[in-house]
């Protein structure tokens, strides 16, 4: 009766293991009408990626390259890393859907206004609409960023439940 008692046991917590855990899915709370979410949970099954920070590349080569000139306004580099980070994501099988937490570095100075519309208008390019899957996300204005030409800097983490 023990022998039974187990095996029925072990085939209970299998089953909960290979079955409802394993059903489990990223859950994000949506803020109404809110590009972002205002959480993400993610499921102990889920596998993590974190991408370190990503900065624009040059699209103006004859512009000086410590200079916004060179990398464009604060949405054509939002677009641009934007871009960078869907590739990367793609590289390891993921898509911007798999993206739960988002932080982003804007400049802000007495010379260089934080532009928080031009980034909110390349973001809304990946996030939202076709693609609903919204992450948590913090905007931070910031002095400056490594190169003097950059306007935003951008790191992700993504999650993806194994199927």
């Amino acid at each position: 009766m023990k022998s039974a008692v187990r095996l029925t046991l072990g085939a209970a917590v299998a089953m909960m293991l290979t079955g409802s855990l394993a059903a489990q899915d990223v859950v994000r709370k949506t803020v109404p009408n809110s590009p972002i979410a205002s959480s993400v949970q993610v499921p102990a099954n889920a596998t993590t990626y974190y991408l370190s920070g990503m900065v624009p590349s040059v699209i103006n080569k004859d512009a000086d390259p410590r200079s916004p000139q060179a990398y464009g306004d604060a949405e054509a580099q939002t677009i641009n890393i934007l871009e960078k980070i869907k590739a990367s994501l793609e590289s390891s099988g993921l898509t911007m859907g798999d993206v739960v937490k988002m932080q982003v570095y804007l400049v802000h100075t007495d010379k260089v206004a934080m532009d928080f519309k031009g980034f909110s208008q390349g973001y809304s390019k990946f996030f939202g609409g076709s693609q609903p899957n919204l992450p948590a996300r913090s905007t931070m204005g910031v002095a400056a960023l490594v190169n003097p030409g950059w306007l935003v800097e951008i790191e992700v983490t993504a999650a993806k439940v194994a199927k």
